[in-house]
């Protein structure tokens, strides 16, 4: 028989489970129990010596015989008794011993299923600890694969940052090209600004074209610096643009139309807006342009009839009537008049740009209280055509570089601009005739106008224009081309065109009459432009001697131009003719 009280359960910390273990220095109950019943008896047995003691003294020997064999027989009757009862007892205790020892088995067995579920727990926890140790560590795992996730974005986005915020240089013969957020995003609209000593009113330029509605991502500005001597350099620098943006510094001056077509080379968009350096694009300047071209591919769209001028600053060059119209317009605004008087206390002792127009006027279109309009093209007789110019047959001087787009592809095919043409004026006329001589539509929309900053009229521009309209009249000496020549004596162009038109007639009604005076009238009319271009004085363009005959048969064809109808054309004649 197993003696349960000798065992004992214990916790080992070491592997987290539950032992059985023998007890030290234990006692059974069982064993108290016997030494507790024989410590009785011996004492009983004591007692009933001393009781038969005193009996025997106070009876006879005979008494003491008989009581000696009752005492006998009592006690071998108690000593049954008492065997009987320790018997019982015994079998009791016995009993007792087996269903404790069951119960103690039964403990003990509770125990040991306590202690096995004990330790089941413990596995099943410590299975659970490994479990969540091991997710602790797939989780581990998985925030350090997204922490480098993460850095490696960060690295990569510090990288492009960086690569954004470090230009691209190309260094080339003619120029030197850097390249400001560069990016392989498909650029739908490219912008070429030619520049040339302008850097305070370039700077707003670009501020313009930084808030415009159309994506960033799909436009860029090609700013060609025709070898400026200003601060024009330093842009690159300082400009924080959201677009891709191209600077192109020219190592020599070149001219408008050969840095234009620099420009055109590095183009990404399929869609070219020409802008001047110096023009200010209100936010919907691109996407206004950008429409008209969705769905045709064969327009020319500019904005430069709706002409609209505006003083961002006070230039040094100003002629007397620019400061004289500053000073009205000054007086729509308090602060500008403001610092139009601080102007006038400081003139003295600057002699460089004096600011009127912030960044901040520009984004609450303050400063168009400093703008005017100039309708000059529309007032002269186009608005009378349409948006589309339908029937005017001087469609092409619609193209104004100024402001202007018109897509790569119609580019190639009637070719960039004339480099030969140097300086200011008509290079964009010119390329504009050979679109229009291709077909192309031209269309004038209001809501594509820019405002262009004003600066001082050079002297020296007159002559370069005269020059260039030279140049165009040579390589073009057509009557369409020619008949501009009576601009300059300040006709409007509604003259010009029904002059035009008369003229065609003419053509077509008397194909083999008039032959003297229609020779006359283009050989007058290009005789005005070199004129114009040589210094020489406009008079006697057509000088014949008195009584010759050419000179009777003009004036002969001349008398019944009015009688047939040709008034215009008898108009403009007669005002060169005679000079």
């Amino acid at each position: 028989m197993i003696k349960i009280d000798s065992y004992e359960y214990y916790y080992n910390p070491e592997d987290g489970k539950y032992y059985i273990r023998k007890r030290k220095n234990s006692t059974h109950s069982l064993k108290k129990l016997k030494d507790k019943l024989n410590k009785s008896k011996d004492k009983k047995d004591r007692k009933d010596k001393t009781s038969k003691g005193n009996k025997g003294n106070r009876s006879g020997d005979a008494a003491n015989k008989v009581n000696k064999s009752h005492d006998k027989a009592d006690a071998t009757n108690k000593t049954n008794k008492s065997r009987d009862r320790a018997h019982t007892a015994n079998e009791t205790n016995k009993s007792q011993d087996r269903a404790n020892t069951v119960n103690e088995m039964n403990q003990f067995h509770d125990r040991a299923d306590t202690v096995n579920e004990m330790n089941q727990f413990h596995d099943r926890a410590d299975t659970a600890n490994e479990m969540n140790q091991f997710h602790d560590r797939a989780d581990t795992a998985n925030e350090t694969n997204k922490s480098q996730d993460r850095a490696n974005t960060v690295n990569e986005t510090n990288k492009l940052d960086e690569k954004m915020s470090k230009a691209d240089i190309t260094d080339h013969s003619l120029y030197r090209m850097s390249i400001k957020n560069n990016h392989n995003h498909p650029i739908k609209v490219s912008i070429v600004m030619p520049t040339y000593n302008k850097y305070h009113q370039t700077s707003l330029s670009l501020y313009g074209l930084s808030k415009q509605t159309f994506s960033h991502a799909e436009y860029e500005v090609i700013l060609v610096d025709d070898a400026s001597s200003d601060n024009t350099s330093g842009i690159l620098k300082e400009v924080d643009v959201p677009f891709k943006f191209k600077y192109i510094q020219m190592k020599q001056n070149k001219g408008r139309s050969s840095v234009r077509n620099i420009g055109i080379n590095h183009a990404e968009g399929d869609l070219l807006i020409f802008l001047d350096g110096e023009m200010l694009a209100p936010p919907s300047f691109i996407e206004n342009h950008y429409k008209h071209h969705m769905h045709e591919s064969n327009l020319v769209v500019t904005g430069a009839m709706h002409y609209e001028g505006v003083y961002t600053f006070i230039m040094p060059d100003y002629n007397e009537d620019q400061m004289a119209h500053l000073k009205e317009l000054v007086n729509n605004d308090a602060e500008y008049r403001r610092l139009y008087e601080n102007y006038e206390q400081t003139r003295q002792h600057s002699n460089g740009p004096f600011p009127l127009v912030t960044k901040e006027d520009i984004d609450t279109n303050r400063f168009q209280r400093l703008s005017f309009p100039n309708r000059y093209f529309l007032n002269s007789g186009l608005k009378h055509f349409g948006e589309r110019l339908e029937g005017f047959t001087l469609p092409y001087i619609a193209f104004l570089s100024g402001n202007v787009s018109v897509r790569k592809a119609n580019l190639k095919k009637s070719g960039l601009f004339d480099e030969t043409f140097v300086g200011y004026g008509a290079e964009d006329w010119e390329l504009g005739y050979r679109l229009y001589k291709n077909g192309v539509q031209f269309v004038l929309d209001p809501s594509t106008v820019a405002y262009h900053q004003e600066h001082g009229i050079s002297k020296r521009k007159v002559k370069e224009q005269w020059g260039n309209h030279y140049r165009f009249v040579k390589k073009h000496p057509n009557i369409d081309v020619l008949i501009l020549s009576l601009e300059w004596k300040e006709l409007p162009f509604m003259h010009l065109h029904q002059t035009l038109v008369e003229y065609n007639q003419l053509e077509e009604r008397f194909p083999d009459e008039y032959n003297e005076l229609k020779h006359a009238f283009r050989t007058m009319l290009f005789r005005i432009i070199e004129y114009l271009n040589n210094g020489q004085p406009v008079t006697k363009l057509y000088d014949l001697p008195e009584g010759s005959e050419e000179r009777i048969k003009i004036h002969q064809q001349f008398g019944t131009l009015r009688p047939h109808g040709f008034d215009y054309l008898a108009s403009s004649f007669e005002q060169i003719y005679y000079l």
